[in-house]
């Protein structure tokens, strides 16, 4: 068999051997990691569920939805031999040895609880849950139960964002100077599909800047280091939204807009711009401006589909005009082909986490970083409602 040199990328295709499988005491046999699904939406229908099921690493054999129904379809549409009534029901499974929790960030506390009573392993998607005091509470309760955890902030393990992490360490924009940032998305416009109801109410913290902010943040920060101060700004302009379905109109206060300016390391300067409900040209563009060189990195889509991959473009000294930089081959999952960009992101997460199950090493993140970023955007809301600079911790 013939493997990448990327280590991420080993895990795809591997045969586990007997001293692996001992480490792994709740698990038998030699098989794949077994998986059972809390919640079966959209992005679990759309996203975890193809990606799982090219996957020689992972097969999924439970599925629970709070919709029977539902649960019992996507169990027929992706072969799925059963079908649990509460999560509960699902996390003790004796074939599950991962509890997936893909509900809505207020619905994740339950099937982290529950996955963690079974003694299993957990994945949760982000937001982690509605507030940084509680992410604390659920960061702590999977460390002192010794389950192994896991958070949904896939994108920094992209292709992309992978290779930026290598021309960054190996010198190509010299000393970094400038860091900017811009995401748009073309909905969370003044009118919402009855599927994102949820999205509304501020108290679950699942607005287009809670969700977006969090992985785009992530992606950046985990490439060119996290800031050391920032200065934020949250806008609400769409304070009133109504859903198409039914023409019933909701007050909120979520942001649809973020402005952020900080430092990193002691001279380097970031600025980031997320924006929802922006009609045309949406999309992602990454700018590092450093003392040797400069590099771009952009997509039409900040929720890729099929073809919509991010292009890097780059120049060192004076050359003036970006070339293309084409992503290495290697970095690209090997079975995601045909996939969204935005699914295959979750490929890169999907193999970093069976790699630290299998060697005890820690590249997925965990449900550390998600109180980390919890925490940061808590302190660029104070930052919006105080007008004060704050001091990130953690750096």
């Amino acid at each position: 068999m013939t493997y990448h040199s990327d280590p991420i990328l080993l895990i795809y295709r591997f045969k586990r051997s007997d001293s692996i499988m001992e480490k792994r005491h709740r698990r038998s046999g030699t098989g794949p990691i077994r998986v059972g699904i809390i919640g079966a939406g959209n992005w679990a229908r759309h996203g975890h569920l193809p990606v799982l099921g090219q996957s020689d690493a992972y097969e999924v054999v439970a599925v629970q939805s709070r919709r029977r129904h539902v649960a019992e379809q996507v169990a027929k549409e992706f072969e799925i031999r059963h079908v649990a009534s509460t999560a509960q029901e699902l996390a003790e499974h004796p074939q599950v040895d991962l509890v997936l929790v893909t509900t809505t960030a207020p619905q994740h506390e339950e099937g982290i609880r529950a996955a963690v009573a079974a003694d299993k392993d957990v994945y949760s998607e982000w937001p982690l849950t509605t507030s940084a005091e509680k992410a604390e509470e659920l960061a702590a309760l999977v460390k002192t139960s010794g389950v192994k955890h896991v958070v949904g902030l896939q994108r920094r393990l992209a292709p992309h964002n992978r290779y930026l992490q290598q021309l960054l360490a190996q010198g190509y924009v010299g000393t970094v100077r400038s860091v900017r940032m811009h995401v748009s998305v073309d909905y969370f416009h003044r009118t919402l599909p009855q599927s994102l109801y949820w999205t509304v109410p501020p108290e679950n913290f699942s607005s287009v800047i809670a969700i977006y902010a969090g992985h785009f943040l992530d992606m950046l920060f985990h490439a060119i280091g996290r800031p050391s101060q920032a200065t934020g700004l949250m806008v609400n302009q769409f304070d009133t939204v109504t859903i198409e379905e039914t023409g019933e109109r909701l007050r909120t206060s979520n942001p649809d807009q973020l402005v952020l300016a900080g430092t990193i390391g002691d001279h380097a300067v970031i600025s980031v711009h997320l924006e929802g409900g922006k009609r045309n040209g949406s999309g992602v563009q990454i700018d590092i401006t450093g003392d040797a060189g400069d590099l771009r990195i952009t997509n039409d889509s900040a929720f890729g589909g099929v073809g919509d991959d991010y292009v890097v473009t780059g120049a060192q000294g004076g050359a003036g005009r970006l070339q293309s930089l084409e992503v290495p081959p290697g970095l690209h999952p090997i079975f995601a082909k045909g996939l969204p960009s935005s699914v295959a992101e979750l490929a890169g997460l999907y193999a970093a986490f069976a790699q630290d199950l299998a060697e005890g090493t820690e590249t997925a993140p965990t449900f550390d970083d998600a109180v980390w970023m919890h925490r940061f955007l808590q302190d660029v809301e104070y930052s919006s409602r105080s007008g004060q600079r704050v001091t990130v911790p953690g750096v």
